[in-house]
């Protein structure tokens, strides 16, 4: 499909508008952090769940309630005043391959970024620059991985400077970043703008975002993530990522 920038623009502004309100919560995983008002809490889940987002929507959903039940509701709480004891609740708990001894190591690495690092804001703004903040989910990688940990947990949070496109935390980062009062994502952090953020990549996003001219590179990877990024930023420089609903809604919902 070959169009003009501009009808690119025009079609994706249409469908992003078209996905990105409260209709669309319901039975995504960011309806997971929506249960919750607290800062923190909404932090804290909202990772979790983006942590597990990849698979059947409908398991990740569930599994992500599962997660909030096992802390107690409450997962700023339990992650700052849990005890080892606490963490053998989750012994059955699986998601695909993320199981019960990565949800543990991942409570763990939570309360030393919330009690050494300044919480995971801070740690992000820290090493973010003015036009990306994949460096800095490098440095929140290293960071949370400081704490002895089992070599295949490590697997659970990607790096963009090895490689990765990085889909599921750049999801995460858009909830926490953009606000535009739709209802969707949160807003929360005021420290970093949504002209910073990345795409998330991956197979639906990539496969339209090819069909329309936003995307050469036929891997998904964190090369392919700096290409739509350019692409993305000429559309809308201020809020590229928005166009996330559209290349999402288009790819899952559409068969675009």
């Amino acid at each position: 499909m070959k169009l003009r920038t501009a009808e690119v623009k025009e079609f994706l502004d249409l469908k992003a508008d078209q996905y990105n309100n409260r209709g669309f919560i319901t039975d995504d995983p960011v309806s997971i952090p929506h249960r919750y008002s607290l800062k923190e809490d909404i932090e804290i889940s909202g990772f979790l769940v983006a942590t597990i987002a990849w698979g059947n929507r409908k398991s990740i959903v569930k599994n992500g309630h599962r997660m909030m039940d096992l802390m107690d509701n409450a997962p700023y709480d339990f992650v700052l005043g849990h005890a080892a004891t606490d963490l053998k609740r989750f012994e059955k708990f699986v998601h695909r391959t993320f199981n019960a001894a990565d949800l543990a190591y991942f409570v763990k690495a939570l309360r030393h970024i919330y009690r050494k690092k300044g919480g995971i804001e801070t740690l992000f703004n820290q090493h973010a620059t003015e036009g990306s903040l994949q460096p800095a989910i490098h440095h929140f990688r290293k960071a949370f991985f400081e704490l002895p940990f089992e070599k295949r947990t490590a697997k659970h949070v990607s790096d963009p400077m090895g490689g990765s496109a990085a889909k599921r935390i750049n999801m995460y980062l858009r909830w926490m970043v953009r606000k535009d009062k739709r209802g969707v994502d949160f807003g929360i952090w005021k420290s970093i703008q949504a002209s910073q953020l990345s795409c998330p990549l991956d197979i639906h996003s990539g496969k339209v975002a090819r069909k329309l001219g936003l995307l050469s590179r036929a891997q998904n990877d964190a090369r392919a993530v700096e290409e739509l990024d350019r692409n993305l930023r000429r559309l809308d420089p201020a809020d590229p990522v928005k166009y996330d609903f559209a290349l999402f809604g288009l790819g899952v919902f559409e068969h675009f």
